[in-house]
């Protein structure tokens, strides 16, 4: 089993790279084509901007592999804060930008669902409605908190999309899930243990050949 950790010039790699290394030596950071769709897994990080993170994925052709990767080979794949963003359909931040619409919805600010509060939302936060058959989940328990960086949410066009919430004055998926795509709107690397078990239980998903 081989996880590639995507290399687009917009993810905190290094501390996903340690991360994963608690687990296993068997992953690679990569922006090769080729590397990324022999892997079994695949994690999208990212830090930044919608617009920026689209723009360097398709001038490295990765948007297009991305999407081979997880709809024809169907393979894991785990979409970190932007890195879960990116898998939208489209997001309004700086300007209108599609995405790679693999969990239908739209990226839109907080302030768009009027937040009152401070933004960006920065810190710990409290996992609720957590989805009993989830698998990254598996073993965190309700009210579990873990470490947020942003000013945008992710607008679901399905509800079901979603395998647990947080609230920020305004209630927003933390973590989704469509078929073989996951995502946490959290940074589960920098989330103590909690973080490093999910992390684990995505890890040890099993991969159909």
């Amino acid at each position: 089993m081989t996880v590639a950790i995507i290399d687009y010039g917009m993810g905190n790699l290094g501390s996903v790279s340690r991360a994963i290394q608690t687990f296993t030596s068997d992953f690679i950071v990569t922006s090769d084509a080729a590397k990324i769709l022999k892997a079994s897994k695949a994690i999208l990080p990212g830090v930044g901007s919608f617009p920026d993170g689209m723009n360097n994925l398709k001038e490295r052709g990765l948007d297009d592999i991305l999407k081979i990767f997880a709809i024809e080979k169907n393979k894991p794949i785990l979409g970190i804060c932007l890195g879960m963003q990116l898998f939208a359909s489209s997001s309004t931040e700086i300007k209108k930008t599609n995405g790679l619409n693999l969990i239908e919805g739209n990226v839109i600010s907080f302030k768009d669902r009027e937040c009152s509060l401070r933004l960006p939302h920065v810190g710990w936060n409290a996992l609720n409605n957590i989805s009993e058959d989830s698998i990254i989940l598996e073993g965190i328990p309700e009210k579990t908190d873990v470490y947020f960086v942003h000013s945008f949410l992710y607008k679901l066009l399905e509800e079901s999309y979603a395998i647990c919430s947080t609230n920020y004055d305004v209630d927003f998926p933390s973590a989704i899930k469509k078929n073989n795509i996951y995502g946490t709107q959290f940074h589960p690397e920098k989330s103590s243990k909690a973080g490093m078990r999910i992390l684990k239980n995505f890890l040890s998903i099993n991969v159909k050949d």
